[in-house]
């Protein structure tokens, strides 16, 4: 039986890049919590400094992995935190949504796998991790119509999302 109330938190966060009707998705590849699946633009976990601050680890990991830092991005804003428990720890996920300004419009390369920029229809039959792909799916049909923050709870079944 797994033992539920462990204590243990994972704290990630991750950021999607949007251009009009398009977002630059990222295949993680190597030696990663994540890999062989499609993921946000950018994104991992957090440093020390940075438990009180998901922004922070969000933009370091965006400069880390893409070369782009925060002048290039317009109306980032966090979307959706998600709570899921695993096996061994309580994953908690912080999701920001950015426009990416259009100087960035072509092949962005990425230090920690492949690149891709999809029209929103494209991505939700892409492998993804077990929240993000809850997330992308609740983003598509309600969330990128409004500017609210939504908390989802991971159970069995799927992720429960609820206006915050």
């Amino acid at each position: 039986m797994r033992d539920l109330h462990n204590g243990k938190l994972r704290n990630m966060a991750s950021v999607y890049l949007i251009q009009g009707s398009r977002i630059l998705l990222l295949y993680r590849q190597g030696n990663s919590i994540v890999k062989n699946m499609w993921i946000g633009s950018a994104g991992g976990h957090f440093e020390k400094n940075e438990l009180n601050d998901a922004k922070a680890c969000v933009l370091r990991e965006l400069y880390e992995e893409l070369a782009v830092d925060e002048t290039s991005l317009m109306n980032l804003k966090l979307r959706y935190v998600t709570l899921r428990n695993t096996s061994d720890e309580l994953r908690i996920n912080y999701y920001y949504f950015a426009d990416l300004d259009t100087s960035h419009t072509s092949y962005l390369p990425s230090t920690e796998g492949i690149t891709k920029w999809y029209s929103l229809n494209e991505v939700t039959s892409l492998p993804m991790p077990f929240t993000a792909q809850y997330m992308i799916d609740h983003y598509i049909a309600a969330g990128q119509y409004d500017d609210a923050l939504y908390g989802g709870i991971a159970n069995e079944s799927g992720v429960v999302f609820t206006k915050l």
